[in-house]
């Protein structure tokens, strides 16, 4: 099947041929025909499998074909985004598929002024592409109306109520017309993601391109048992090695994720940080320097990270470990995207063994063992109290006391003392690493939007080839470094100090 047997309108398949799209993705074969035909819909998948375009294009077909007369100024379409990189995202492809249609759109967040979006809506706009805590607070004002709403999607469901939406995005649906079409994305379907759907959705087709919890086939995995105190020089010891051309580092705390990223430039590799503390203009320029190659690494915490869509990802370290299981599948599906390989590295320190445990047993699989100068056997044998991180360490650091204004998601944006205000809606959340994954599975066909060529001109490279590349250095290091690994094998296999 191509584009051109979707029958989709001229200005939708001169725009996808000008992006090189000749073939649809799976999502987008099953599910673009029954959403031409006006149909509810629940599409399980990951990111990186074309869904954005999956409901992009039959929304714009169909509202082409429609003709129906609305106030001008209300939106005919509106999209629910957990996290405003992903609604940016959302909006770039819009102005992709869109380009030679009539249609307008914009995209609200917080973190960023409101003015020059209010202006942009007061304009008037078709489709609008949304943020819970900022639409909220536009409507709240008068300047969003609803009541014109044909069109209707909730991307990433999962991630919105393991941030603590739901309240925000039932508010939400109790503003729309009761006629409408809905769309509903998730990776999972939890027993609370299909209560969600099934106030949402009437008699909806569901669409899983993928069994729920499966891990990248293509992803070499690896861990790393190491001492916290170690993972500093394990890292740079990694680095080091010249195959790992673009990296994502995966912290659980802001906190940390800016301590990474000072280390690493102090020695010389060009890092930055992305977390929810971060300004909306800080984050967008570290996003085009680490697409543009000017940053070797990104170190981002979970939430930071989705709508990060860079295809030539070689590597995903996770410095430390999520503490939720199915954060780990959406961490690594960074890496191997358009249908290229990827390799995926994580540290576990003997207070993250626990969450190994959790998460090969969601993957049903398990972690191969990495071996390096730095291999630690109390991590890798952690049973117990020992195994697990000290009951503080999602807590609030002491003396910090009470604080108001913690956002309206789970965790606020607002912590360590910053007061916010009377009005949280503006702070989009950096709370929570849930997100669902999906069990192994045979490979499925290529992520992103059809077939277009993935950026990266490297593959990254197995661990049995840079294995082979390190062979003489690692007979020459071997006397030196069986001190140090106490696993008993060759640290240069994962690289070498130079």
């Amino acid at each position: 099947m191509s584009f051109d047997d979707l029958n989709l309108i001229y200005p939708l398949q001169r725009a996808l041929k000008e992006e090189g799209y000749t073939t649809p993705t799976p999502i987008q074969k099953q599910s673009i025909p029954h959403l031409l035909g006006g149909r509810d819909m629940i599409g399980i998948a990951q990111t990186g499998t074309g869904k954005t375009a999956s409901f992009i294009l039959p929304i714009l077909h169909n509202m082409s074909a429609a003709h129906r007369n609305t106030r001008k100024k209300y939106p005919r379409v509106l999209v629910l985004a957990p996290t405003r990189e992903l609604a940016a995202q959302i909006g770039d492809s819009f102005s992709s598929y869109g380009r030679y249609t009539r249609y307008k759109h914009t995209v609200i967040f917080g973190g960023v002024g409101q003015g020059p979006q209010v202006k942009a809506i007061s304009k008037g706009v078709d489709s609008l592409v949304a943020t819970p805590g900022r639409l909220l607070d536009l409507v709240d004002q008068g300047h969003v109306n609803l009541s014109e709403v044909e069109y209707f999607v909730l991307d990433e469901a999962d991630r919105m109520l393991d941030m603590g939406f739901v309240n925000d995005v039932y508010k939400v649906v109790e503003m729309l017309p009761q006629k409408r079409q809905s769309l509903f994305f998730s990776a999972t379907m939890s027993p609370d993601v299909s209560k969600l759907a099934r106030k949402m959705l009437t008699n909806p087709v569901t669409v899983e391109v993928t069994p729920q919890a499966t891990t990248v086939e293509r992803i070499d995995q690896f861990v790393f048992f190491v001492d916290s105190e170690n993972k500093n020089e394990l890292i740079l010891q990694l680095l080091r090695s010249k195959h790992l051309e673009c990296v994502l580092i995966f912290t659980r705390t802001k906190h940390r994720a800016n301590k990474v990223a000072q280390m690493l430039n102090k020695n010389r590799i060009p890092a930055d940080a992305i977390h929810g503390n971060k300004s909306q203009t800080h984050r967008t320029k570290a996003l085009q320097d680490f697409r543009s190659g000017k940053l070797r690494v990104l170190v981002a915490t979970d939430i930071a990270a989705r709508g990060i869509d860079v295809e030539d990802i070689s590597h995903v370290i996770n410095y430390d470990l999520p503490n939720i299981p199915e954060s780990y599948v959406h961490r690594i599906g960074r890496t191997a995207r358009a249908g290229a390989d990827g390799t995926a590295f994580s540290f576990c320190a003997a207070d993250e063994r626990d969450f190994l445990r959790e998460i090969e047993k969601l993957i049903r699989m398990e972690v191969e063992i990495a071996e390096h100068e730095y291999h630690s056997e109390k991590a890798k044998n952690a049973t117990g109290d020992n195994a697990k991180p000290a009951p503080r360490q999602y807590g609030r650091p002491r003396g910090s006391g009470s604080k108001r204004g913690q956002g309206r998601g789970k965790n606020g944006d607002n912590k360590g003392g910053r007061k916010s205000g009377g009005n949280n809606r503006n702070k989009d959340k950096n709370a929570g690493n849930n997100a669902s994954p999906k069990k192994s599975s045979p490979k499925s066909s290529p992520n992103g939007d059809g077939n277009k060529k993935p950026k990266r001109n490297m593959k990254a490279k197995s661990i049995q080839s840079h294995n082979s590349r390190s062979k003489n250095a690692s007979t020459r290091q071997q006397s030196s470094s069986q001190g140090k690994n106490k696993g008993g094998s060759p640290a240069s296999r994962f690289g070498n100090k130079t």
